[in-house]
């Protein structure tokens, strides 16, 4: 299957395609990094452990800017997380999020925006979460109470879970929403770790309006101008891919 180009229906709906992607805070080869994400051809790149630190600001709009994108919010204000977008999206507005920190813990955020595509509007978030199980479930719920107040009918969230599917936080996002993979398989399904991909814990979700017609990640064979040396060198995650079709 290939993966189904951006467009904007006849219905007044829009095709798009969001890529999710830890990016380890471009400590490794940017270059490789930048061509990975030109090569996916996103409509909206949901970031994680963007550069937090010196002349972040400056490092993130450069790898937008490599990757023909422009940064719509995040980044060291999100903790983090970080939302990228192509000029066929209209912001309407952004917003960085600090979640509650648990002492001795790192910080965590969401970078949220809503944007237009045409006719269509649509909530975005992007996130990191925990790496212990009990404040990753809680970050969990707030992350579908940020979303519900968004005030959209359509809205998607990804990023990095740092959780399998079976796992509750997993699971109870599945449950309020569509786990994309999971409803319209594509691609390469494990996404950690780089060397040796054996299991998925970085997803995209949409709500249940959207559909969701491809999502996974982009392979050598399958996605032209992604190749492997790339995938290794870009960062230790591998990125995830989907094509969704929004309602006007």
């Amino acid at each position: 299957m290939v993966m189904p180009n951006s467009r904007t229906e006849s219905d007044g709906s829009a095709v798009i395609r969001v890529l999710s992607y830890n990016i380890r805070s471009m400590r490794d080869d940017t270059d490789a990094l930048a061509r990975v994400i030109t090569a996916c051809a996103p409509d909206l790149v949901l970031v994680q452990e963007a550069t937090r630190f010196f002349r972040w600001r400056k490092k993130l709009a450069r790898l937008a800017a490599a990757s023909g994108l422009v940064v719509l919010s995040g980044g060291a204000t999100a903790a983090g997380p970080a939302l990228l977008c192509t000029l066929r999206a209209a912001v309407e507005r952004t917003e960085d999020v600090l979640l509650p920190l648990t002492p001795g813990l790192h910080r965590r955020g969401f970078a949220t925006a809503v944007v237009r595509f045409g006719a269509t509007r649509l909530g975005v978030l992007s996130c990191h979460l925990s790496l212990r199980e009990g404040e990753r479930y809680e970050q969990g719920g707030m992350l579908l109470d940020r979303l519900a107040g968004m005030g959209v009918e359509h809205a998607i969230a990804g990023g990095d879970l740092n959780e399998r599917p079976d796992g509750r936080t997993f699971r109870r996002l599945a449950d309020a929403l569509q786990d994309c993979r999971a409803a319209a398989p594509w691609g390469g399904e494990h996404t950690w770790t780089r060397t040796d991909p054996h299991q998925r814990i970085d997803a995209i979700f949409a709500t249940k309006g959207i559909e969701v017609l491809g999502c996974g990640v982009p392979s050598p064979c399958g996605h032209p101008g992604v190749t492997e040396a790339d995938l290794r060198a870009a960062t230790d995650h591998l990125p995830v891919l989907a094509a969704l079709r929004i309602p006007a």
